[in-house]
């Protein structure tokens, strides 16, 4: 697609800037000058364009929930079957516990695009109020195909547990806005959020291995689905290399047991690039991810 058009235009609006002011008068600066520089570079613009506009996105995801659905019934006729890993419950997986789905919630089932995008256009950054606010909104749309297949699971007898690093008291927003656009709620014990305590286990940070090894006790895991590495197990060094090497030991996984859904609006994925660091200005930041591309000689 041609960029001339916006080139032009933003070109011509300098140059009447530029004419404006060697004439001695000073002018309003143009509309376009004025959104240009507004408008500035944005890591996340083109993400977010992509999750929102794009028919790739909806199509991959369309396509990730279709193939598990299909998997469902594989999974529960396998009376060994478990997507959960050994440490987390997956060796004490009786065939006589109830069958479940574990979803996260955010980018996995509930998109929000929208919330990103007011980012992408005020300049701002994630932040909990911000977030909070988002959340109590109640406005999140499905991604596509998430709810044919939780409605699939239901139909099946197969309960959906909601995983998510929301909090605990985002709870009731959260339960309102699934059922609001039609996931199968079976009560408020299927919602799992950040907070949630797991007697004898000691959660770290917004890890979900404790969360994960409650589920694994009331019931047998048949999928996982999600839009991070931690949404399926506990990333311990969130390294590009350690990352590589997780993903190279369970990527037999990835497809039968774990399904990953496209996120490139947030993710470990990011931090990795820099250290985790993200206390360092944004600038810096960015330097960081730009050293990690693997540019072509």
């Amino acid at each position: 697609m041609s960029r001339m058009p916006t080139f032009t235009l933003l070109t011509a609006a300098v140059l009447s800037l530029a004419a404006c002011a060697t004439s001695g008068h000073l002018q309003p600066a143009p509309a376009a000058v004025v959104a240009a520089q507004a408008n500035g570079a944005n890591d996340n613009l083109n993400a977010v364009l992509w999750v929102q506009r794009s028919q790739e996105y909806r199509a991959s995801a369309l396509q990730t929930w279709k193939l598990a659905g299909e998997q469902l019934d594989r999974a529960l006729a396998d009376a060994g079957w478990t997507a959960l890993l050994p440490a987390e419950g997956g060796d004490h997986q009786p065939a006589t516990l109830k069958p479940a789905v574990v979803v996260d919630v955010d980018e996995t089932v509930l998109d929000n695009s929208p919330y990103q995008a007011r980012l992408v256009r005020d300049g701002g950054s994630y932040d909990d109020a911000s977030w909070a606010a988002w959340v109590d909104e109640q406005k999140a749309e499905a991604v596509p195909g998430a709810v044919a297949f939780a409605q699939l699971a239901a139909a099946k007898g197969v309960t959906v547990i909601y995983l998510s690093n929301r909090t605990v008291a985002m709870k009731d927003a959260t339960l309102a806005n699934l059922r609001k656009v039609g996931f199968p709620v079976a009560d408020d014990s299927v919602y799992l959020g950040l907070g949630t305590q797991v007697p004898g286990c000691q959660q770290v940070g917004s890890e979900k291995g404790c969360r994960r090894q409650l589920v694994a006790q009331q019931y047998r895991v048949l999928m996982q689905v999600g839009d991070q590495f931690t949404d399926f197990l506990q990333v311990e060094d969130n390294t590009l290399a350690a990352r590589d090497a997780l993903l190279a030991q369970y990527q037999d996984w990835i497809g039968s047991r774990w399904w990953m859904l496209p996120n490139p609006t947030y993710g470990g994925w990011e931090g990795a690039a820099f250290n985790n660091a993200w206390s360092l200005p944004a600038d810096l930041r960015n330097a960081a991810k730009r050293e990690a591309l693997e540019v072509a000689p």
